[in-house]
Order: C-alpha cells, then sequence, then structure tokens
C-alpha cells in the first residue's frame, strides 16, 4: 500500500525533518517523545490525557494493525474507539473489515488515498465498499497532500473524481474526508454538494492554506462548508497523535472560536463537534 521502498521512505522523512521542527516551533509544540516501550502505557497515558482535558470520547484511526488497535480499544472501551486500517487491495480486505468490525468491535475504515495502488472506484475495491455500507460503518479517506511538508504531494491513484464516482456508487456508505480535502478544497465541496454521503473532517492545523494559489483561511473553510453542505456533515477532529503535545486542545479552541464568530447556534456547533461524530460512529444512544 506504501509507494516506495524503506530507502526512500526514510530519504522523505529526513528532508521534511527541518520543516516539521519548524512547524512545531510555530505552534510552541514540544519535541516528540518516542512511545512506551510496553503498549498498555500507552494506552493508559492517552486515556489519562483525556480525563484531564474532559473529552468523553476519541477515535484511533490508525495503530499498528486491526489488532493492536482493537487491544487498545478494549483496556479503556468507556474512552476510546478504533478504526480498521489494513491493504485494501488484499485478496481478504473485505473479510478482515467484517472481521475488525463484527469481532473485535473496531467502527470504521480509514485509507490513505495517495498511497493506494489503485483506484478508488475500482472494481477490486467493490467487495470492500459494499462490506463498509452493509455494516453501516463510516470510512474515512485521506485525499491530497500526505505527510506534512516534505511529504507525499499527491498519488498515483486516489484523487478526487474517484472518491466521487466510489461516492455515487455506493450512496449508503458514509464518507469522511479529513483536514477539508487539503488542496482539492473546491472539488471536495462539489463532491459534498453532489452525493450527500460524504462529509468533511476538519480536523488538524491546516497549515496547508498557506499555498494554494489563493487567500484562504481557516474560517473561510468553515463558512464554504457551512453555507454548502450545513452543519450535518462537518466533522470536527483533533488530529492528535504524539506526547507530549497530548491532545491538541488549540485546535478545538480556534475551531470553536470560529464557529462562533460565524454566528452558529448552539444545536450547530453540538452537531459540528460532537453529534455528527457520534451518529457515524454508531454512538446515537
Amino acid at each position: 500500500m506504501h509507494p516506495g521502498g524503506a530507502p526512500e521512505r526514510a530519504a522523505r522523512a529526513a528532508a521534511s525533518a527541518p520543516y516539521a521542527r519548524a512547524w512545531r516551533q510555530a505552534w510552541s509544540f514540544p519535541e516528540p517523545e518516542p512511545p512506551a516501550a510496553h503498549w498498555p502505557d500507552e494506552a493508559d497515558r492517552w486515556a489519562d490525557e483525556l480525563r484531564r482535558v474532559g473529552v468523553r470520547r476519541a477515535v484511533f484511526v490508525t495503530g499498528g494493525g486491526n489488532d493492536a488497535v482493537a487491544d487498545v480499544v478494549d483496556r479503556h472501551p468507556d474512552l476510546l474507539l478504533g478504526f480498521a486500517h489494513h491493504d485494501p487491495y488484499a485478496p481478504d480486505a473485505a473479510t478482515e473489515l467484517e472481521r475488525a468490525v463484527t469481532e473485535r468491535g473496531l467502527r470504521g475504515l480509514k485509507l490513505f488515498a495517495p498511497l493506494l495502488r489503485g483506484p478508488l472506484d475500482g472494481p477490486d475495491l467493490d467487495a470492500l465498499w459494499g462490506t463498509a455500507q452493509r455494516l453501516g460503518v463510516p470510512v474515512l479517506i485521506h485525499i491530497g497532500h500526505y505527510g506534512s511538508a516534505g511529504g507525499l504531494t499527491f498519488g498515483r491513484h486516489g484523487g478526487p473524481e474517484e472518491l466521487a464516482r466510489m461516492a455515487r456508487r455506493f450512496p449508503e456508505l458514509p464518507v469522511v474526508v479529513p483536514h477539508f480535502g487539503v488542496q482539492y478544497v473546491q472539488e471536495l465541496l462539489f463532491t459534498a454538494w453532489g452525493c450527500p454521503n460524504v462529509h468533511v473532517d476538519t480536523s488538524g492545523s491546516n497549515q496547508w492554506v498557506r499555498w494554494m494559489p489563493y487567500k484562504l483561511t481557516l474560517e473561510d473553510l468553515f463558512r464554504r462548508c457551512y453555507e454548502t453542505i450545513g452543519p450535518q456533515r462537518i466533522v470536527f477532529g483533533s488530529d492528535s497523535s504524539w506526547f507530549p503535545r497530548g491532545y491538541v486542545t488549540r485546535y478545538l479552541d480556534d475551531q470553536l472560536r470560529i464557529c462562533r464568530e460565524l454566528g452558529l447556534p448552539d444545536d450547530h456547533l453540538r452537531a459540528i463537534f460532537a453529534g455528527n461524530a457520534e451518529r457515524l460512529l454508531g454512538l446515537d444512544d
């Protein structure tokens, strides 16, 4: 699923390191620590962090394989949820998704479209999408630039046109696109406008707006999404991933402030920052 071999990935990581350090300095984020030697300690640390900041539930979308994520979730089922993340082109991809959901309790599927070795709307993935649709679980599909500064600009497959065709062919499948679609803002807005099953996720610093060919701010992104698809298909995401940064309350504070300044009513704020995720994850009760 990942393009390039280990040397190429290592070279790409080395090239991006100065950009990553500059980004952390700009946001006053500390240097990342290595993960805990024992995964239960890491899981417990995240549980403590979520309780500290008052987050009721959080979703791990990747984490070393489906069983590894499920084990973390099982350790703190009152706080944690997980998504499957495996090779969608493996012969048993659909079967593995069914196992991950029905036997291990995972709540969705995460894919990085730029890393795919085939198109999102190709027939080889029909069984996977059909299984997700039948199970009623969302698929979170990252399109556009991958890997922060120095990362992969785009992949051979996984563009917004493929996403739109797939979403139309599986109209009951909830599709969530993170980071406002990165550089594909216009394409994502048109896709969501025409496909009621496509949702927009707000996660991360969204620093990519600095390199767009036209002025674009986080406020612009919220305004355009809100005007195009309304509050029921915008989903807040934190993009929290490492310690000692922990849960990124700064992203939450900034996005909530912007939505309040735009004049969104309380019920729409509740939908964007909690309710929509609850519905997609089957937590309505």
